[in-house]
């Protein structure tokens, strides 16, 4: 079994043979794929090493160390934390090797279609269709090999859907099952001439969402993840890595939104009052729980697949950023209700902490929508966590096209 050191012997002999100083940033992210040292836990050929998942932080801190560039995760936080765990558990190996290296590069931007604007927080109602085309001879949704499939819908809500290359897509491939049987997982071309992108201008005046319009766009069956009407099973393992990628993040103490607040009240202090002290010291310590509770959740995955503890740890991060960001707007009075700019951009990551208090604040309003409201992860909590009964569902025999919308 690879160990510590065999880790850093491997990173020692990238670092000889593409010394990050005069190595194209590109090739060394390259090199350090093919050496199976951009995520050790993966299969060997894929990035990986087979390792435990825990012994990357050997290789990180010794790449960090020697001032080695890095495949910028947040610009390509989609493809890492969603699309690549999908991909390998449901890919074929074609699918596996075209697909990984350049996403882990950054050659390749990934976006996520799911959510449609009648199916958010009920995904399973979705209404964008698969029809099988080959040559006229099968009815929709039919299990077999081949041909393509043309897709028609609409999604929303799409992160970085202007600078993907390729997106994670669920459709329906047979309305007359139940919304959550009827469903199959694809991979779509966002260069595709029946793919339209359009920005959707949030509140804090950037456009960093998108609603996508899909019509007759043709996939290949063998862009398919999983098998036919199994797509919503193939989306939970997205799903549950898209919590843990939002809610678990390694941090450091001080990190995300309470590190401006604090630095604020230590650098200003004519501006602190007893209640807002108060208030920050407990703020201050619920986020440093949530960071060391991250850092469990990490330890656990080491040993296999996120499961539901990534929606408590999505809950705790949408509600802390929350009220840390009306504090500080509170703490910095006439000031925090200035805002820097309402210029309408459209960025290539998402940036929950950056720029101005007002920004913090406005920005953080979507993060109990996004990656799943938090209504809906209670229930996840209170269901696959705690064993409570699960809520009455009346639809969940009926099939999709019978459904009242």
């Amino acid at each position: 079994m690879t160990d510590a050191a065999e880790l850093r012997s491997r990173t020692k002999e990238l670092l000889a043979a593409h010394p990050p100083a005069s190595t194209d940033r590109t090739d060394f992210l390259k090199a350090r794929f093919d050496a199976g040292l951009a995520w050790v836990h993966y299969p060997k050929g894929l990035g990986g090493l087979d390792a435990p998942r825990a012994l990357q932080a050997v290789v990180d801190a010794e790449l960090t160390a020697a001032g080695a560039p890095d495949n910028d995760p947040r610009r390509i936080g989609i493809g890492l934390g969603m699309a690549a765990p999908t991909i390998l558990k449901y890919g074929s190996e074609e699918l596996k090797r075209r697909f990984l290296r350049p996403l882990w590069v950054g050659e390749e931007v990934w976006c996520q279609l799911f959510s449609e604007p009648g199916a958010g927080s009920d995904l399973a109602a979705l209404g964008t269709r698969a029809v099988r085309d080959d040559g006229g001879n099968s009815r929709s949704g039919e299990a077999g090999s081949g041909g393509d499939w043309v897709i028609n819908g609409q999604k929303v809500w799409t992160s970085s859907a202007h600078v993907a290359r390729w997106a994670i897509l669920i459709a329906r491939t047979d309305p007359d099952l139940p919304k959550h049987r009827g469903i199959t997982y694809f991979i779509c071309d966002m260069t595709d001439p029946g793919v339209e992108v359009r920005p959707l201008r949030q509140i804090t005046g950037e456009a960093e969402f998108n609603e996508v319009f899909l019509t007759d766009v043709r996939i290949p069956d063998a862009h398919r993840l999983g098998e036919v009407g199994e797509g919503w099973k193939v989306a939970q393992t997205t799903l549950m890595n898209e919590r843990v990628s939002i809610g678990g993040s390694r941090i450091p103490r001080e990190g995300g939104m309470i590190g401006p607040i604090a630095q604020t009240w230590r650098e200003r202090p004519e501006l602190r009052t007893h209640d807002v002290h108060q208030r920050l010291l407990t703020l201050w310590v619920e986020a440093e729980v949530a960071r060391l509770a991250g850092e469990r959740l990490r330890q656990q995955l080491a040993a296999g697949q996120p499961g539901p503890e990534g929606s408590g740890m999505k809950l705790a991060f949408a509600r802390l950023n929350q009220e840390i960001s009306g504090l500080e707007v509170e703490l910095l009075g006439e000031e925090g209700l200035l805002y820097d700019d309402w210029t309408m951009r459209r960025p290539e990551l998402v940036d929950f902490t950056g720029r101005g208090a007002g920004y913090r604040y406005l920005r953080s309003k979507g993060n109990s929508i996004e990656g799943g409201t938090s209504e809906v992860l209670l229930n996840i909590v209170a269901e696959r966590v705690l064993g409570l009964p699960s809520e009455p569902r009346n639809d969940k025999d009926v099939a999709w096209k019978d459904l009242t919308r």
